[in-house]
């Protein structure tokens, strides 16, 4: 009965993609922490967001890619990673223009600042792979097709 539960609910996407970006969110959360506190005075609160995010997006990709948005067979790797980026990229950014808000305006403390901006950059995280790095056409047949949404 547990084991069935279990599976239903991990069969939803968005039950994957929260439990994913969760792991994710606290390793890269971690690391942007660890760094900040340990060479934040050498390298700053931006430069600890910014090799965060790299490591980050080499753990999410795989993660997302397998667990979350289920691609398989054919397809390139490599433009899925370029996506994926992009849409990390576009996170960084948003994440460097509201940090420094938060923390030099807004008078926030680093750490908590960038924990209230995790919420932000995982909507966008979402809906960017959902629509973009793992979007996939039935027509091309040429790429993996991800599982259509149950909702």
């Amino acid at each position: 009965m547990l084991r069935r539960r279990v599976s239903v609910l991990l069969g939803d996407e968005r039950v994957r993609f929260v439990l994913i970006g969760g792991i994710n969110t606290i390793v890269g959360y971690g690391l942007y922490a660890l760094l900040y506190l340990s060479a934040g005075r050498f390298i700053g609160y931006l430069g600890a967001l910014y090799i965060s995010y790299v490591i980050a997006i080499g753990i999410a990709f795989v993660l997302h890619r397998r667990f979350t948005f289920r691609v398989s067979g054919s397809g390139n790797v490599f433009i899925d990673l370029v996506r994926f980026a992009a849409v990390y990229v576009f996170s960084l950014i948003v994440n460097t223009l509201l940090l420094p808000v938060l923390i030099e305006l807004g008078h926030v403390q680093p750490l908590v600042a960038q924990a209230a901006i995790v919420i932000v950059t995982t909507l966008i995280s979402y809906f960017g792979h959902k629509l973009f790095s793992f979007r996939r056409h039935k027509a091309t047949g040429s790429e993996p097709i991800t599982e259509k949404d149950p909702g």
